[in-house]
C-alpha cells in the first residue's frame, strides 16, 4: 500500500553494486529534506557511539565476522528511533534478506508506518562490469577515477598527489560476478516481495545521474526534479 501525501517519504533504495546508488541517495535526500540511512555509515556510528547494537557489532567486526541480520535490525531500530527519521527516510543498504524486509515490517508496524516506495535502480549486468573494473583509486590520498568516465591525465597517475593508482581488489572482473550473483540470490525474493505489495519502482539506471534522478523524480510526484 502506498500512503498519500509526499510531505513524508519513507523509501528503501535497491540496486546491485556499481548501479549509482551512492549517488541517487544524495540527491534525494537534497531534494526532499529525508534523511538517509546508510547501513554502512550507520553500523560505523554505531560502533563509534558505542549504541548497545553497535557494542555487539564491534566485537563481531574486530574478529573479522559478518554483522549479522539480527544485529543489523537492531542497528535501524535504533536509528529509526530518532526525532528525524519522523519527516520520513530514505533506507540504503536495508533490507538485503527476506529476514531483514521481515524486520523492518515489524519495526514499522510497531509505529504504524508503511513504505512509500521501494526504488529499484537497474542496471545491465555488463554496465555494471564496464563501470567497476574501469575504476582507479590513489592509495595514497583515495582519490578515485574511472578510465572511461573520468580518467587521470596521467594514465595510472593520481592527478591530486602524483602517486600510483590501483585496482580495489572487489573491482577484478572475478570479483564482480561474485559480488553480483549474491546480489541477485538475496534481492530477487524481495523484489518479487514488494512487487506483489505494490511499492516497488523500478528505474532505468543507464546514462547521467542526473538523468537518473529525472526518472525517480517524475515517478514520485512531489520530489523536486
Amino acid at each position: 500500500m502506498v500512503t498519500s501525501g509526499i510531505a513524508c517519504l519513507r523509501l528503501v533504495l535497491f540496486g546491485a553494486p556499481g548501479v549509482g546508488k551512492g549517488t541517487q541517495a544524495v540527491e534525494i535526500r537534497k531534494r526532499s529534506g529525508i534523511v538517509h540511512i546508510s547501513t554502512g555509515d550507520m553500523l560505523r556510528a554505531a560502533i563509534r557511539e558505542g549504541t548497545p547494537a553497535g557494542l555487539k557489532a564491534r566485537a563481531i567486526v574486530e574478529q573479522g565476522g559478518l554483522v549479522p541480520d539480527e544485529i543489523v535490525g537492531d542497528l535501524i531500530e535504533e536509528r529509526m528511533d530518532r526525532p528525524d527519521t519522523q519527516a520520513g527516510f530514505l533506507l540504503d543498504g536495508f533490507p538485503r534478506t527476506v529476514r531483514q524486509a521481515d524486520r523492518l515490517d515489524t519495526i514499522l508496524e510497531g509505529r504504524g508506518q508503511v513504505l512509500d516506495r521501494v526504488i529499484n535502480i537497474d542496471v545491465p549486468e555488463e554496465e555494471i562490469v564496464a563501470r567497476l573494473t574501469g575504476r582507479r583509486t590513489c592509495g595514497a590520498c583515495g582519490k578515485t577515477f574511472h578510465l572511461r568516465f573520468s580518467p587521470p591525465r596521467q594514465g595510472g597517475i593520481c592527478d591530486g598527489c602524483g602517486s600510483v593508482l590501483v585496482q580495489r581488489a572487489d573491482d577484478t572482473e572475478k570479483a564482480i560476478e561474485q559480488r553480483l550473483g549474491t546480489y541477485a540470490a538475496e534481492t530477487a525474493p524481495l523484489l518479487d516481495r514488494y512487487g506483489n505489495a505494490g511499492v516497488l519502482l523500478k528505474v532505468d539506471g543507464t546514462g547521467r545521474p542526473e538523468d537518473v534522478y529525472a526518472r525517480i523524480a517524475a515517478a514520485l510526484p512531489g520530489l523536486a526534479a
